[in-house]
């Protein structure tokens, strides 16, 4: 089973900008979809990013798209999400998770589901 850590979370003002990162290992598979997913105080873990490590292609939804990029650094077995023009309903414990086997539009219409390995969480503060 891949095992991921996260980390890079923290306290950020409003509009600020922040950067998170997931660093795998333990691979038993030719290619993951690694996504980032966050859970707000008194909500629903939700995801909010994804990127096929095989091809790089990226989705996001629409409440962080054009503010968060994800990406991955293959060398470094590392997938990051910055977070710039950030705001308070940002805020929560963002982690990073995998789904084996799978294709971006696998993701997408399940809605993030079936996602194996799962990072320990890192917290995200906006707030001035």
């Amino acid at each position: 089973q891949l095992q991921l850590v996260e980390s890079g979370g923290g306290l950020v003002q409003p509009g600020g900008s922040l950067r998170l990162s997931c660093v795998a290992s333990g691979f038993t598979s030719h290619y993951y979809v690694i996504a980032w997913f966050r859970q707000a105080p008194g909500k629903d873990r939700e995801g909010i990013s994804c990127i096929n490590t095989g091809d790089g292609s990226i989705y996001y939804v629409d409440s962080v798209r054009g503010r968060f990029t994800i990406s991955r650094d293959v060398a470094k077995n590392t997938v990051y999400l910055q977070m710039d023009s950030v705001k308070p309903d940002d805020t929560g414990v963002y982690y990073c998770a995998a789904r084996t086997d799978a294709d971006l539009i696998d993701v997408v219409r399940s809605r993030f589901a079936d996602f194996e390995s799962w990072g320990q969480g890192t917290q995200v503060t906006v707030s001035s």
